[in-house]
């Protein structure tokens, strides 16, 4: 039997309450600069037990300003940034070659959550990019070994052949480099906390550089839900 699609989005339900606690937000009491709350938040995602809590949403354009959005992973946030990685000749690589800007966007439905970031990318030094890789798993030198993405694939075949091939090479060369692997840095300007309420008074609370570019300073502001 076919899914009627619109009968099962109206039969699902947002924060649900068997699954999901909808903290109080203060805005008042919140810090001046955006990182350490988001510190904060990541890890009550955390300790809420949220599935994988560094996904995020990268948003970013190509030339002609068309957006693409897809889900990867955070690999730090400190005073250089909000940081992910890929390949250089990858899709997102090739869009922030030609456009350095993205946005990130989080979601953490266990405590209706959301954080979203914004604001201009720049690549970190060859030397972090490769630190980063070999400080995770065989696994990840592996699927940057295999390279070419983005590219269009002949046949799975093809796939199983070249990553077999790089999954012996990272467990016997567990150093071995990526020249295209990049590390990248999202320089915040702006940074909005979204709280859930379950009267739909959700409280949305951002930040925006001030000054000139690279200042440290904030504001603070509210916004309608």
């Amino acid at each position: 039997m076919a899914t009627d699609l619109h009968d099962l989005l109206r039969s699902l339900r947002v924060w649900d309450p068997e699954v999901t606690d909808l903290p109080a937000f203060e805005p008042a009491g919140a810090p001046a600069a955006p990182l350490p709350l988001f510190t904060e938040w990541f890890a009550a995602a955390v300790a809420a037990g949220q599935t994988e809590p560094h996904t995020m949403s990268l948003a970013t354009s190509d030339d002609s300003g068309l957006p693409d959005v897809r889900i990867v992973m955070l690999h730090g946030a400190d005073a250089d940034g909000w940081s992910f990685a890929s390949h250089a000749g990858s899709r997102k690589g090739r869009h922030l070659a030609g456009r350095p800007y993205a946005a990130l966007g989080f979601y953490w439905p266990v405590l209706g959550r959301q954080v979203r970031v914004r604001g201009p990318v720049t690549a970190a030094p060859s030397g972090d990019a490769q630190g980063d890789l070999h400080a995770r798993s065989t696994g990840a030198l592996a699927a940057a070994l295999t390279g070419r993405q983005s590219e269009v694939l002949p046949s799975l075949d093809d796939l199983a052949r070249a990553s077999e091939s790089a999954w012996e090479r990272a467990s016997r060369e567990p150093e071995a480099p990526v020249p295209s692997w990049t590390l990248y840095r999202l320089r915040a300007d702006e940074v909005e906390f979204f709280q859930g309420d379950g009267r739909r008074r959700h409280v949305r609370l951002r930040y925006r550089r001030e000054g000139e570019p690279g200042g440290e300073a904030w504001t603070r502001e509210l916004l309608w839900p």
